[in-house]
């Protein structure tokens, strides 16, 4: 049975091999979502064992977390944004998994993120999710939950309303649209609870801003962040 899966397998990586979302190149027996040679390209952000860094930078003055954190450095046209918009628009949901087990095995060596105990990822309206068929980040936020033996919520923060593409939006526009955009369901269970906010990635900051200002605003909480990228 297991040769004859193997087999099958083997059949199937020779007509239709899986390539590298970063390169576009054949993908080896070894490799999974992207190669070793994209992989080693990635710009880290270095952001997950310092503080302060540059996310914490980004909130400054405007919401505190307890810890802030992105595993990649985001700059236009480069293979990050590539990783990211296969991600979001082509359904290739496995990035998001890569992506929350490379994180996911740095958060939990971090004392910092082993208090965690739910993992919530930032929502999408119902009618982009219907349409979409996805939300992006719950992949990367199940991935780390799992790493660092926390709960992944889905079902505790939604979004109320359906806004425009915020990255054409200034930032005052942004958090106009943002202000009332989020809902907490059953908040009574986050009081003095540990979350972690994940998301894709952090530009201004205003999307998960106005989570932790709606979560804490309802529970007695300490909030974190993660994000799989932030812009440069």
């Amino acid at each position: 049975m297991i040769t004859a899966l193997k087999i099958l397998n083997d059949i199937q990586s020779l007509f239709f091999p899986e390539i590298c979302f970063g390169c576009s190149n054949i993908l080896n027996t070894n490799e999974q979502t992207i190669c070793t040679q994209c992989r080693h390209s990635l710009p880290l952000s270095d952001s997950i064992r310092n503080t302060p860094n540059d996310v914490l930078k980004v909130f400054y003055g405007r919401i505190r977390p307890q810890h802030a954190c992105a595993l990649l450095q985001f700059h236009k046209k480069g293979i990050v944004q590539q990783l990211i918009h296969h991600l979001k628009y082509r359904r290739q949901e496995q990035i998001g998994e890569f992506l929350g087990a490379w994180m996911g095995s740095e958060l939990k060596t971090i004392h910092n993120y082993q208090t965690i105990d739910y993992v919530i990822p930032v929502p999408l309206h119902p009618k982009k999710l219907k349409k979409r068929g996805y939300n992006q980040v719950n992949r990367f936020a199940q991935t780390i939950a799992k790493a660092i033996h926390a709960e992944f919520r889905n079902d505790i923060l939604l979004k109320t309303n359906h806004s425009t593409t915020q990255t054409i939006k200034n930032r005052l526009k942004r958090w106009q649209d943002l202000e009332t955009t989020y809902k907490v369901v059953n908040p009574e269970i986050l009081n003095r609870k540990h979350l972690l906010i994940a998301d894709d990635i952090i530009t201004t900051g205003a999307t998960i801003e106005a989570c932790v200002k709606e979560l804490q605003h309802h529970a007695d909480c300490s909030i974190s962040i993660a994000s799989m990228a932030i812009t440069i």
